[in-house]
């Protein structure tokens, strides 16, 4: 029986995770001697979660599969939070065998669409799982950009954000906002694996830009929950959003992304007067033709 791919993927996320920790940050000794490699040493990692140095080097090396005690363990000793104790559990149950069927392309219901339509002065957009924008509300294009001018295949969020210059500008925080895309993504690359589409635009996004390939041999996971964004609009100038992500019933895979600010704040009335300048302009366009 061959060896799952995400098996690798778990010794590099190891590897990766230990070499951000040093003894003292675990309670080791530095040892005598000059460190030849960054962070904790393999067999003080095998220290720590209690387990043989030759069993961890099986597991880091994707030779075995290791049990949920001892990832449990290895969790524990490196220090993980919620996140990454999540991506690392969801690699190693991965089996070897036939590989899985390519994901369903995803549909959004009717109700769906229909919610984002009933809130005129929220954007929201649904993402799926390869970051794909599948559904949109008038005020998400108004406030981001025009997603039914990008073809379907390159309506991904992470794609516009890394090859859309407008992106960088839009988002005072850019770079966080990249990383925490690319962390996202690679949460989702544990489920799929064998996703060619995902491979092909991590692929593609690595010839792309320069940065991205460095930030996604990070191996660094995010779940998509919530948070504060700060964009520079160039209609209505700052806003301070915040968002959450609301994960549909009928396909986990995809997400609602509700953005909204606080009542009688400045990008409050900033969106309002958005809507309002966008109902305005729709109305115009449809006058004209």
């Amino acid at each position: 029986m061959s060896r799952p791919e995400s098996w690798s993927e778990l010794g590099a996320f190891l590897k990766a995770r230990r070499a951000e920790l040093s003894p003292e940050q675990v309670g080791l000794p530095d040892g005598p001697g000059h460190r030849r490699v960054r962070g904790l040493r393999r067999e003080e990692v095998a220290l720590l979660a209690a387990i043989s140095t030759d069993y961890y080097m099986r597991i880091e090396q994707g030779r075995i599969k290791a049990s949920c005690a001892v990832l449990a363990e290895l969790a524990k000793a490196l220090r993980l939070n919620d996140d990454q104790s999540a991506y690392l559990y969801e690699l190693a149950t991965k089996d070897a065998g036939p590989r899985s069927r390519r994901p369903a392309r995803q549909q959004v219901s009717l109700p769906l669409w229909r919610m984002l339509d009933d809130m005129p002065t929220s954007p929201a957009f649904v993402i799926g799982r390869r970051t794909e924008i599948l559904a949109w509300n008038e005020l998400a294009a108004a406030v981001f950009t025009d997603f039914a001018t990008i073809p379907e295949k390159d309506r991904s969020y992470i794609k516009v954000l890394f090859t859309d210059p407008a992106m960088r500008t839009l988002y005072m925080d850019w770079e966080e906002v990249a990383r925490l895309a690319i962390n996202q993504l690679r949460m989702h690359s544990a489920r799929y694996p064998d996703d060619p589409q995902l491979a092909a635009t991590v692929g593609e996004l690595s010839v792309k830009d320069a940065q991205f390939p460095t930030w996604w041999a990070a191996r660094q996971v995010n779940v998509r929950s919530s948070g504060t964004k700060r964009l520079r609009h160039p209609v209505v100038g700052e806003l301070v959003l915040d968002w959450s992500a609301l994960t549909c019933a009928n396909d986990p895979d995809q997400q609602i992304i509700v953005w909204t600010a606080e009542p009688a704040s400045p990008t409050h009335d900033a969106l309002r007067m958005l809507a309002a300048w966008n109902a305005t302009s729709q109305e115009s366009q449809d006058t004209a033709r």
